[in-house]
Formats: structure tokens, C-alpha cells, sequence
């Protein structure tokens, strides 16, 4: 049972290590919990800055819906950053059930962003807690731009771009092999899932403030066809992705495709297992701390309807912190009242758009939003 309102679960990894940074400057408790208590010992100690000065403990737990209820007992809120969240997530949000927790995670997999709407979040309504999947830059600043560009009445279509400098984490890579092995991506068509053509490949995207186009895939067709799906605004919605790195994601298809091939005729466990070695192989160490130099961020959308058009776009830096800072501001504001939407809801309708904007941009990561608006 926690004695700490926040459980961050997974706090040994990239992301969790900067969760609990900005817990600690949100002089927030918690817990930093995960299954080697070496391994968290030493990602706090030596890559959270100011831990010394923070209100935590370190807690192993194995994960099963039983001992982590039994741990999640006490608390309010618990952040989980362990994926992948389609294979690892159900153990989790379960016991949050059990427990009586609120639940948020830094999930990009569409899959399981459709399972927590469809069968969980009913139940968290009916207990009045936030169940909170995809809180992260990928999805979340994406989210705002998005709902600033249709607080313009009468736009339906929303045609988003994400894009970042920099690589993913261990952690990440391994999430988009199992994901592009076990699920396709969607976007919303009038308020329908529609399938992703799996051959569709990369995609050149003008990008907003470059002369170089930049190059995009579906990255697994992103949280916000999810999150719009029951908006009465909008009825259709298509994302791509992708890291400023040309190379690298000329790297991507062949490197997925490879491993799907590989791994086609294995059962579950030996496909994750090759899976899992791939992702190593890709990559194999921690990224260095992110510096705002290098690792950029930018989110546009195109908003449309009939009659009208609004564009929106923001610039930023530290995709990870980004994330770190939204999962540990919706655990601060969840401590001091309810949130906007219980059951299943992004960041966005759980907190208010602009509040999230304010917060980003309060901590240096986020520019103010560059919104252009045709009648």
C-alpha cells in the first residue's frame, strides 16, 4: 500500500526519470516503482536532477494485476510509462480499477488506445476516475493545436503533423516493432475507423517554417483519430509522424518490414522475443538528455470545413520533456480537484487545452502557437 499520492510506474526508464523531475518541482510525492529496485535506485540517484531535495520512495513490484493493486492502494493517481502498453497495459489499468486510482500513460499505440476507450472506460467513469492514455508530446500538443484551430466554429476535417529532432528511446523502438507487427493504423473518415493502406509507405509532408520537405508515416495512426472519434465537431481525422532525420526514417520501412518478414510464422512469444532483440539492435542505450538545440518539436494542423480553414502550428523543444511535464501536471492537478472529463479522455479534455498550453509554455518548451484563420 503507497503512502505517496503519484505512483510512477516504470520510473527506471527515459521518460519515468523525467516524470519524476517534474514531480519534484511540482513538490509532488511519489513513488518511483518498477521491477529492479537497482536499477531505480540508480536512475534516481544519478539521473534526476534535484532528487535530493524531492519527496519519494523506491518500490519493486511484479507485474500482476494482484501485487500491483496491492501497491496502488493508498495512492491517487499512478503514471505508467511501461509499454508495450497493448502487451503490458491491461495488468496496469486493471488494478487501478481495483485499486481506485487514476490512471495516465505515455502510450503511442493506437490499439490500445481503442481497448481503453471501448473496455475499460465506462468502469473509471462509473468510479469517477480519469483514465488518461497517450499523454505525451507526440499526442497531447498535437491535441492542443488541434483545439485551438477548431475553436473556429464550423471546421470537420483535421489533418495533423507531428515531427521531432532526435531518436526514440530503447523503450520506444521496441513499441513500434511489436506495434506495426500485432495492429493497424487507422485514421477517422466520418466517424469511422478507417485502415491505414499498409503499403503506403513514406510520405513527403511540407513542414511549416523549412524549405525541405519532410518525410512521414502513419506512426501507427497516433492517438488523435481516437480522441476525436466522439467529438460532434469533427468527422474526419488523418495523422503522420516522423523525426527530422531524413536517414533515419528512410531507415524505418525497411527496418520494420524486415522484422515483420522474420518473425511472420512465430507464435507470440518467439515473435516478441525477436522483436525485442531488433529494437536493440536499432537501438541499444539510453539517448543522451535532450538539448532544446537539437531536439525540436513541431506540431501542425490543418483544420477545414466547408466554408472555412484554420491552420495552427507549435514549435518546441524536448519532446521528452514535454512528456514528462504533461504526465506530471495532470498528477498535481488531479491531487487538488476532479478533472474536466472522468472515464476515458485525452489530456486535452480532461484539463483544458489552454491549460496544458500554459503549462508547456510556462516551463520554456512550447512557443506561442502560430494560428493562421480563412473565412
Amino acid at each position: 500500500m503507497s503512502e505517496k499520492p503519484v505512483i510512477v510506474y516504470g520510473a527506471s526508464g527515459y521518460t519515468g526519470r523525467l516524470v519524476c523531475e517534474y514531480l519534484r518541482e511540482y513538490n509532488v510525492p511519489f513513488v518511483a516503482a518498477g521491477r529492479s529496485e537497482e536499477k531505480l535506485k540508480d536512475s534516481m540517484e544519478a539521473h534526476v536532477a534535484g532528487i535530493e531535495t524531492a519527496d519519494y520512495e523506491i518500490q519493486t513490484v511484479d507485474h500482476d494485476v494482484e501485487s500491483l493493486t496491492a501497491l496502488f492502494r493508498g495512492a491517487s493517481v499512478v503514471l505508467n510509462t511501461v509499454g508495450p502498453f497493448s502487451e503490458l497495459g491491461p495488468a496496469v489499468v486493471e488494478a487501478c480499477l481495483a485499486a481506485g486510482t487514476h490512471y495516465a500513460d505515455t502510450t503511442g499505440e493506437q490499439d490500445w488506445l481503442i481497448t481503453c476507450d471501448e473496455k475499460y472506460g465506462a468502469d473509471f467513469a462509473e468510479q469517477n476516475l480519469l483514465l488518461s492514455p497517450g499523454l505525451a508530446q507526440m499526442y497531447t500538443t498535437g491535441e492542443i493545436a488541434a483545439q485551438i484551430a477548431l475553436e473556429k466554429p464550423g471546421l470537420d476535417t483535421l489533418d495533423i503533423a507531428v515531427f521531432w529532432g532526435g531518436s526514440p528511446t530503447i523503450a520506444s523502438t521496441r513499441t513500434i516493432l511489436v506495434n506495426a507487427a500485432t495492429s493497424a493504423a487507422h485514421y477517422l473518415e466520418q466517424n469511422a475507423y478507417v485502415p491505414f493502406d499498409p503499403e503506403q509507405g513514406l510520405v513527403s509532408l511540407v513542414v511549416p517554417g523549412q524549405h525541405e520537405l519532410a518525410l512521414s508515416l502513419p506512426w501507427g495512426g497516433t492517438s488523435h483519430p481516437v480522441w476525436f472519434r466522439r467529438d460532434p465537431r469533427v468527422a474526419n481525422v488523418k495523422a503522420q509522424g516522423g523525426v527530422f532525420n531524413a536517414a533515419l526514417m528512410n531507415g524505418v520501412p525497411q527496418i520494420v518490414a524486415a522484422a515483420l518478414e522474420a518473425t511472420k510464422d512465430m507464435n507470440d512469444a518467439d515473435r516478441d522475443a525477436a522483436l525485442t532483440a531488433t529494437a536493440r539492435q536499432v537501438m541499444d542505450q539510453m539517448p543522451p538528455r535532450e538539448n532544446p538545440r537539437i531536439n525540436k518539436s513541431l506540431d501542425s494542423v490543418h483544420a477545414s470545413g466547408p466554408l472555412g480553414r484554420a491552420h495552427c502550428v507549435i514549435h518546441g523543444n524536448s519532446n521528452y520533456k514535454q512528456t514528462g511535464l504533461l504526465q506530471a501536471y495532470a498528477a498535481y492537478a488531479l491531487l487538488q480537484q476532479p478533472p474536466k472529463r472522468i472515464g476515458f479522455a485525452s489530456g486535452c479534455q480532461a484539463f483544458g487545452h489552454r491549460e496544458l498550453l500554459g503549462v508547456l509554455r510556462t516551463f520554456g518548451l512550447v512557443s506561442e502557437p502560430v494560428l493562421t484563420v480563412q473565412d
